[in-house]
């Protein structure tokens, strides 16, 4: 499928649908819960989806409806699922579904995603979950899935290190239930903010744990999951786009939904914004978003990975130079983020500039093109908001990658008076 794109203006009010990071969170530890849990205004994406049928893989019995998903949890007492667990695109998935088939007490688990969740490692994990008991082990040996895992999780100590922020949530949420004591520690940890919400949703459903800032977590075993009641924040990460088109000349957005007091740290993407000039005003109604003209700027995205392809959309608008740094885990993300993005950004007109953990990008000249989603949601909805900003016609293929995390990206995008369509 793919998007055509024309030159139109983004004026005028938009919902943010609910954060994908906290809704597999809330499946995985409703799952793992005793009792019925609640989970209100979930995402309904492919990712979260994959989460849904992971855990029912698993043994929790899901009622999906809309706006309101109800989760039986099977009490820590983990089902040996009787097919090969398909958790399509999502790594949080994988991730944290591995730590849960460690508590097996019996039997194995095979667990396996599409061509990129088998080319995105999570060797690490597999040797801390390998560390504190469990039988862990990369079919091909790559350090990448299918995984076939084993328990059962007993406890222990280990060290791993936060390439990604997914490793330490996939330890965290599943050491509670392990038969004895767990001491995580954690070296060169990306993405914090991804761990501390992790560890705030424990908090919230009785789990008791000790930590050394984000640095070592000591963690009890035999623990008990209280059921999850709760409604799910918006997804700040897909605000970005929204609060990037809203930045670009003549544009004006409202983005409704969201709560600048959570967890998510993409909220962040406000002051990088203001910081890059626009005019953002956080008021009853939402964020309001515009700017007559934005400047480069220096920033760190080490806590705010899926920022960079908006940022580095905004950057061949801004005057000067604006660097993107600090985040080499976007080398590891559904796809190579930061090399696509000079790549496909280049074939629009911008001069760019790799670095190995980050990208400069100069003010630049763009012009419509046919570019290349590369299976990425964050990528092909970046490209079409600049495609949207550019005269002509510009085609984004893949565009059907969007519906990982934003399956109603296009609707909202006319909904602004977006002029874009899907064509296959």
């Amino acid at each position: 499928m793919k998007l055509i794109c024309r030159q139109s203006h983004l004026r005028g009010p938009v919902t943010i649908p609910g954060s994908k990071s906290h809704t597999i969170r809330a499946v995985a530890i409703a799952s793992l819960a005793e009792g019925e849990s609640e989970i209100r205004a979930p995402l309904v994406s492919e990712d979260t989806c994959a989460a849904v049928e992971a855990y029912q893989a698993l043994g929790a019995e899901i009622e999906v409806t809309e706006g309101l998903w109800r989760v039986r949890g099977f009490a820590g007492h983990v089902h040996v699922p009787e097919d090969v667990i398909d958790v399509r695109n999502s790594g949080v998935t994988l991730r944290t579904a591995m730590g849960t088939c460690a508590l097996l007490r019996e039997g194995l688990a095979v667990l396996t995603g599409d061509a990129q969740i088998r080319r995105r490692p999570a060797g690490p994990l597999a040797e801390s979950l390998n560390d504190l008991g469990a039988r862990v082990r990369s079919t091909r040996g790559t350090g990448t899935a299918p995984f076939v895992v084993e328990g059962r999780l007993r406890g222990g100590e280990t060290t791993i290190i936060g390439t990604t922020s997914q490793y330490v949530t996939g330890l965290l949420i599943n050491a509670p239930l392990a038969d004895g004591p767990s001491v995580i520690r954690v070296r060169e940890l990306n993405e914090a903010p991804y761990v501390a919400m992790t560890l705030d949703w424990l908090r919230r459903q009785g789990i008791r744990f000790e930590q050394d800032g984000l640095t070592e977590f000591r963690v009890p075993g035999e623990q008990k999951y209280r059921p999850v009641n709760r409604a799910i924040p918006a997804d700040w990460s897909s605000a970005t786009f929204f609060a990037g088109g809203g930045a670009l000349a003549g544009n004006d957005v409202l983005l409704r939904g969201l709560d600048m007091n959570d967890t998510q740290g993409d909220r962040a993407v406000v002051d990088y914004l203001r910081r890059m000039g626009a005019a953002v005003e956080v008021d009853g109604d939402g964020l309001h978003v515009r700017a007559d003209g934005l400047v480069g700027g220096e920033f760190d995205l080490n806590d705010t990975p899926d920022a960079l392809p908006t940022l580095a959309v905004l950057g061949c608008f801004a005057r000067g130079t604006t660097r993107l740094a600090n985040v080499p885990q976007a080398r590891i993300k559904e796809t190579d983020r930061i090399a696509v993005m000079a790549s496909e950004l280049g074939k629009m007109g911008a001069r760019t500039e790799e670095l190995p953990d980050g990208l400069i990008v100069h003010q630049s000249d763009l012009h419509a093109a046919e570019v290349d989603g590369h299976g990425d949601h964050r990528v092909v909805m970046a490209l079409a908001v600049a495609g949207c900003a550019l005269p002509g016609t510009t085609i984004v293929r893949g565009a059907e990658a969007a519906a990982v995390t934003f399956p109603e990206f296009v609707e909202c995008m006319e909904a602004l008076g977006a002029r874009i369509e899907v064509v296959d």
